[in-house]
């Protein structure tokens, strides 16, 4: 069982950028960043792959955050540009067991305890 550590919850203006780091006990494959929302279902953020490093992104993210992944020290970061306010959620880490870009929740065996990021306007 891989532990997940989110980092990099903060506060920020609209416009502003944050960088979340998910740090894992040990080796992983396929990662995945999703966030929740009050009242909201979870929601894919990024993901990426485990082989080739390939990634994929949420429509409401695409062009303004990007996924990344240092395998010497099995964390994953999401860098997210250019925040709104809509992007206020907490953000939560995923690992898969495979090595194949993952997009569903389901897919993922692991979670991070998740970190929150509140975009003001």
């Amino acid at each position: 069982q891989v532990q997940l550590v989110e980092s990099g919850r903060g506060l920020v203006q609209a416009g502003g950028s944050l960088r979340l780091s998910c740090a894992a006990s040990g080796r992983t494959f396929s990662m995945g960043w999703f966030r929740q929302a009050p009242g909201k279902e979870r929601e894919f953020v990024a993901a990426i792959s485990g082989a080739s490093g390939r990634t994929y992104y949420g429509d409401s993210v695409k062009g303004r955050f990007t996924c990344s992944r240092d395998n010497a020290k099995n964390t994953v970061y999401l860098q997210m540009n250019t925040l709104k306010p809509e992007d206020t959620a907490a953000y939560y880490c995923a690992a898969s067991v495979g090595v194949n870009l993952v997009l569903d929740p389901s897919g993922y065996a692991n979670w991070g305890q998740g970190t929150q990021v509140t975009v003001s306007s």
